[in-house]
């Protein structure tokens, strides 16, 4: 019995570690035997977007699945394989800035000889792993739907993906919707379960360092700021009457909302803290969790230069720590989910608060 109990324990053990170990690049290794590692380049190039999706390197190639660009430049629209501008190539007057402003940009000489940028919409690895997560979402939601479709659900307990879903969404529905919105609750419900999976989903795939993992998407601040103005406009466009009441003529003295209107001011302030506090709470905790990871990665090859006997306890304590880490990503990829949707529901629920009666 006990050796059964500790069979568990050894293979998380032993996925934590493949988990930790999978995600170093290769580039470490090579600056590393070139005797430097320039770790903030390395460590935004890999939390930044690419126009391909980099695997790994084999024998000295770069093994990657090049992604759709598609671009509109002065000789109009052009759609082409990232791997045609990889590396340093040209494709019709496009290529990869590899310095200034448009670093890491698809860029093209204009007529004056200047770098100047096309309009970009290319499926980059960001948008690539949106659509995985898109599609993984919806599968899920699909299955579940099938199961209560064929199932009488008062009288069967759920069992497969709607049995692991169920206490999820019942969670998010009554813990965080119900309890933050109230009466008009259902209204809303679709919405925040449907952040709430989108960004756990996209969390736990940037914890996964291989295909189709590893995207930085929660950690790209352009989402977090969708994601953000959708709770913005959800907020104000179906706030009530006492809400708008209560910021553009708030129950105040005077002298304080006319002939200054000192409290509209700080009441619009609000209205745009509120999304931008989502916005950045997010992004921030996983940017950082992607690059303290990246980070002790790097430590295994900055200490190489000083020789065996400070690299290999070094390497040693860093590989526990990663784990760590890594375990403690799990729980904050959920934590954020939860607070995210915790804090949309509450805003939304403000909005939703009827007059009181004095």
């Amino acid at each position: 019995m006990r050796g059964a109990m500790r069979r568990p324990g050894i293979i998380s053990l032993l996925l934590a570690l493949f988990l930790w170990c999978a995600p170093m690049p290769a580039a470490f290794a090579e600056d590393a035997d070139e005797g430097s590692v320039d770790v903030a380049h390395l460590l935004f190039s890999h939390i930044g977007d690419s126009y391909g999706w980099h695997i790994t390197d084999w024998n000295g190639r770069h093994v990657s699945i090049p992604l759709p660009c598609i671009v509109r430049g002065s000789g109009g629209w052009h759609v082409f394989m990232s791997s045609e501008i990889g590396h340093g190539h040209v494709y019709e007057g496009f290529f990869i800035a590899e310095e200034g402003p448009y670093e890491g940009k698809i860029v093209e000489f204009g007529p004056d000889g200047e770098i100047i940028r096309p309009f970009d919409i290319s499926i980059t690895k960001n948008v690539c792993s949106l659509m995985i997560a898109s599609a993984l979402l919806l599968a899920l939601v699909l299955l579940c739907a099938r199961w209560y479709r064929k199932h009488d659900a008062e009288n069967e307990a759920p069992s497969g993906l709607a049995a692991a879903m169920e206490p999820l969404i019942m969670m998010v529905n009554d813990s965080i919707i119900k309890e933050n919105i109230g009466k008009d609750y259902r209204r809303y419900a679709p919405y925040l379960l449907t952040v709430f999976f989108f960004i756990l989903l996209n969390n736990l795939l940037g914890i996964v360092p291989f295909f189709p993992g590893g995207a930085n998407v929660t950690g790209n601040i352009a989402v977090t700021f969708v994601l953000a103005m959708c709770t913005f406009i959800a907020v104000n466009v179906f706030g009530n009457r006492h809400y708008w009441k209560e910021v553009l003529w708030p129950d105040v003295p005077m002298f304080l909302k006319f002939p200054i209107p000192i409290m509209q001011v700080i009441e619009i302030f609000g209205l745009i803290a509120k999304p931008f506090s989502l916005m950045v709470r997010l992004f921030a905790n996983i940017l950082a969790g992607h690059a303290m990871i990246l980070g002790l990665v790097s430590v295994i090859f900055v200490t190489v230069k000083l020789g065996p006997v400070i690299n290999g306890p070094m390497t040693f304590f860093t590989m526990l720590f990663g784990v760590f880490m890594d375990c403690l990503e799990l729980l904050v990829a959920f934590i954020q989910a939860y607070v995210f949707t915790m804090l949309s529901a509450v805003f939304i629920g403000m909005s939703r608060q009827e007059e009181h009666a004095d």
